[in-house]
């Protein structure tokens, strides 16, 4: 870990004891402002009367801008320091905000997620690293956790202002605004917790930095992670349409808590097993999302959201305990220098699955119907998932033969 160049006083001591909360706060608040406009989509399609498709374009052009912003800026905290890319972020995000809260067509939203995306994904990376440099175990649980319980948060507290409040395509947006404001200013208050490197305009390069040592861990847990990131994008994209559609309830916290429930339980499920082993959290996390797709499938056939909620918490469950095993299994083996690029890789890989299966289940959605396109998206992610167990068996087995 690096020692940041001040003396060793009580303020800064403090300072040093918060930091963790502040970026694990800044982390939550960017990821709840990624989920946001989830239960407005809806709305926006009755607005500005726009089909399936184009909402997952508004939800995907999010994850493109965040990917090209990791290949272009997710290693520049290395060199320029955490605290000014975060800053440069957090300003970024503001205007995305402020687009939200102009638009008057599907072409603002898109414009609003685009600029979104590049500011989140130049903060995912400086604050994930930011937190692995103040403590490489603890970094890794809170890297898993933040995310999900910022989605959450972002999800549920949208659903609730858009049924019990005024202004619902505004008002979530005003507070979002106002809390990153805050953020921006407490951020000066935290240490640095890295030093400036040479070699900036080099790592402006667009590239993947998966250490070698990580390469092969990461290609098997590949599958795994991917089936992962293509729920939760189904959930935070077409999950409140499924709901209505297949349901018949049409409350906006309906929707907005099931995408929640999701997000919710895989905190609980990274809180939870955050102690446990790393082969333990993979046998808890593999099985419990299999069984909650297979029970959300049941849900959604017998028209009953109930079932589709308990499906989802066993999923959501299965999710977080499968994320928390991903980034256990390939932070810690990079070097400190090296955890900002992986990093960068890591969210590359995951936001790519995050984005493109959403796109085409937009497509069949409009094609087939939601709870059809629902069924094969469901066995996609079940056969990517029987796909990476067998990888993770092989590597382990190939591990043990060298040893």
């Amino acid at each position: 870990m690096t020692e940041p160049n001040s003396t060793a006083s009580a303020p800064i001591s403090l300072a040093r004891r918060l930091a963790p909360f502040y970026y694990a706060a800044t982390s939550a608040l960017f990821f709840a402002a990624s989920s946001v406009p989830t239960p407005l989509y809806r709305l926006y399609q009755q607005a500005f009367a726009f089909s399936p498709i184009l909402i997952t374009v508004i939800f995907a052009v999010y994850a493109f801008a965040l990917l090209a912003s990791l290949l272009i800026v997710g290693s520049i905290s290395d060199h320029l320091g955490r605290r000014p890319v975060i800053f440069a972020s957090i300003l970024l995000n503001m205007v995305a905000m402020l687009l939200f809260l102009m638009a008057r067509g599907p072409d603002w939203l898109i414009a609003a997620r685009v600029v979104q995306g590049l500011a989140t994904g130049a903060a995912a990376s400086s604050i994930g690293a930011a937190l692995v440099d103040l403590d490489p175990v603890k970094g890794s649980i809170t890297n898993s956790l933040a995310p999900l319980t910022g989605m959450a948060i972002g999800a549920l507290g949208t659903s609730l202002l858009v049924q019990f409040a005024p202004a619902p395509t505004l008002l979530v947006y005003i507070v979002t605004l106002i809390l990153l404001i805050l953020q921006a200013v407490l951020l000066w208050l935290v240490p640095e917790t890295t030093r400036r490197q040479s070699g900036l305009l080099a790592s402006l390069k667009p590239e993947v930095a998966v250490p070698p040592q990580v390469r092969r861990t990461l290609l098997a847990l590949t599958p795994i992670n991917i089936a992962v990131w293509a729920l939760a994008g189904f959930y935070l994209s077409l999950v409140p349409s499924l709901v209505s559609t297949t349901t018949g309830s049409t409350a906006p916290l309906t929707g907005g808590s099931v995408v929640a429930a999701l997000t919710i339980s895989g905190a609980a499920g990274v809180f939870l097993l955050r102690e446990k082993s790393t082969a333990m959290i993979m046998k808890f996390g593999i099985p419990s999302m299999t069984l909650g797709i297979l029970t959300v499938v049941a849900g959604m056939h017998a028209a009953e959201v109930s079932i589709l909620g308990l499906g989802t918490l066993i999923a959501g469950a299965g999710f977080g305990a499968t994320f928390l095993g991903t980034v256990r299994s390939i932070m810690p083996l990079a070097k400190p220098d090296e955890r900002a690029g992986l990093l960068s890789a890591f969210y590359i890989q995951s936001y790519l699955a995050f984005s493109l299966p959403a796109i085409l289940a937009g497509f069949l959605s409009k094609a087939l119907g939601f709870a059809e396109a629902a069924d094969i998206y469901a066995a996609a992610i079940l056969l990517l998932v029987g796909w990476g167990v067998l990888a993770l068996r092989a590597e382990q087995e190939k591990s043990v033969s060298m040893s």
